[in-house]
């Protein structure tokens, strides 16, 4: 996934890359944020729109997401 983040980041979307395994804190806001749809990673949320994926995805899809729209399934 991180080829499509750090291509959709190098185009100005404004996305936050944070690592849960060695950061307590990232893990607690993590499952926070999660509120049970995915229980893992990658997760991926917009909290402006609401919409998230859980998983890996193609890049249509985070397109999607970090455009505020309506994820495809």
């Amino acid at each position: 996934m991180l080829p499509i983040v750090d291509k959709l980041i190098a185009e100005g979307f404004k996305i936050e890359k944070r690592e849960v395994w060695h950061n307590q804190d990232y893990g607690k806001e993590l499952a926070k944020m999660d509120g049970g749809k995915c229980g893992g990673v990658p997760f991926f949320i917009n909290t402006d729109s609401g919409e998230w994926i859980c998983g890996a995805t193609i890049e249509k899809r985070m397109r999607q997401l970090v455009r505020g729209e309506k994820i495809e399934i």
